[in-house]
């Protein structure tokens, strides 16, 4: 008997075929499930579907949700992947386990202080605004080498950069730049590609795609 095409089946299958195409294993792209706005009652089906890597935008939304299931389920994996208030730090630090929006000097600051407070070391991309958009976070592109040189500096570890290109152009140039800032500073991970553009991101190299609206339906 045919087991039933879910969202997420679907994505899954989606990223196998770029894998494939890409010649890359499917094993070196993790698939963030991105939960904002999400209540548990949506959440559930993935999780029993084998699902347990989440993302999540704001520190108090996922404080709301997370701690109970997690209580339940502890294999689970978060992710921030918002733009992250300085003031949110220790939170932060205390519920996620990978954070992707590193953008600022401040940041760094704050972040260091708290990981080394909780005695918590947790796994930071930086955020680059690749697109040079004035409303998006981001750290802009020549200041990343003096921003990853700040984080280690401030004990904080660096696995990656994480863009989020500009909306209604395509996106592969973006992903392409960002592959190429980070193999220029010696960074191997890469978070890039949401619903509409994660094959493509996965044929540029993400190592991580954040995938909400195929998985999850429109925002409520």
């Amino acid at each position: 008997m045919n087991e039933p095409v879910t969202p997420l089946r679907e994505v899954r299958e989606s990223i196998a075929h770029a894998a494939r195409i890409a010649q890359r294993e499917t094993s070196g792209i993790e698939l963030i499930a991105i939960s904002k706005t999400h209540g548990v009652d949506a959440i559930r089906p993935l999780i029993a579907e084998g699902q347990r890597v989440f993302g999540e935008n704001r520190v108090q939304e996922a404080q709301e949700k997370w701690p109970a299931l997690r209580e339940e389920y502890p294999d689970l994996v978060l992710h921030l992947v918002g733009q992250l208030q300085s003031n949110k730090a220790e939170d932060a630090v205390a519920l996620f386990d990978c954070i992707h929006s590193l953008d600022r000097p401040s940041l760094v600051s704050a972040l260091g202080k708290a990981m080394a407070k909780a005695g918590r070391k947790v796994p930071c991309f930086v955020q680059v605004n690749i697109g040079d958009e004035d409303q998006k976070g981001g750290c802009a592109i020549a200041d990343v080498p003096a921003l990853l040189e700040a984080a280690r500096e401030a004990d904080i570890p660096v696995i990656g950069l994480m863009c989020v290109p500009p909306l209604g152009i395509e996106a592969a140039p973006f992903f392409a730049l960002l592959a190429k800032i980070a193999q220029d500073n010696g960074l191997e991970q890469l978070s890039m590609g949401m619903s509409g553009d994660f094959e493509i991101a996965i044929m540029l190299g993400a190592t991580h795609v954040r995938v909400g609206s195929a998985l999850f339906g429109a925002r409520d």
